[in-house]
């Protein structure tokens, strides 16, 4: 899906008289993908000479670029700075990579918990790209008053 497509699902929507946030069609993903220390070398926005010349991960083009030619959307969300726009586009075009957005300033210092109203499920990188499989797991949810089970 190039980025025309993708701005289409994410339309103006109205349900019930009423502006809503879009939701992408069953199936379609809303990767989130970090840069720094997952898709290439892990580089301090301390040291940006180096982000020209960062040595991309095995795996990382290709299943990104699978995601992004199978529909999903894709968005790198890092926590380089705006200052380090261009060098971060450079390199993403000059290794080629297909997506749809780029978001700088993530919050530095990882160990996330996102809290949102849609969906989330997040995955660690940790050295290897591969397909997504089912595991379970535990996690930390709000107590909704329900007993799930």
């Amino acid at each position: 899906m190039h980025k025309e497509e993708a701005e289409n699902y994410l339309h103006k929507k109205v349900e019930n008289g009423e502006v809503i946030s879009p939701v992408l069609p069953d199936g379609i993903k809303n990767y989130l993908i970090d840069i720094d220390g997952t898709i290439c070398d892990d580089i301090p926005n301390e040291e940006p000479e180096r982000m020209v010349t960062a040595e991309l991960y095995p795996d990382a083009l290709e299943t990104c670029n699978r995601w992004y030619d199978e529909g999903h959307l894709i968005c790198f969300f890092t926590s380089r700075v705006e200052a380090n726009r261009e060098v971060t586009e450079a390199w993403l075009k000059k290794n080629g990579f297909k997506y749809h957005s780029l978001l700088m300033g993530k919050p530095r210092g990882g160990n996330y918990h996102w809290i949102d109203n849609h969906l989330v499920k997040a995955t660690q990188y940790k050295g290897k790209f591969t397909e997504l499989v089912n595991k379970e797991v535990t996690i930390q949810v709000f107590d909704d008053g329900m007993n799930d089970k």
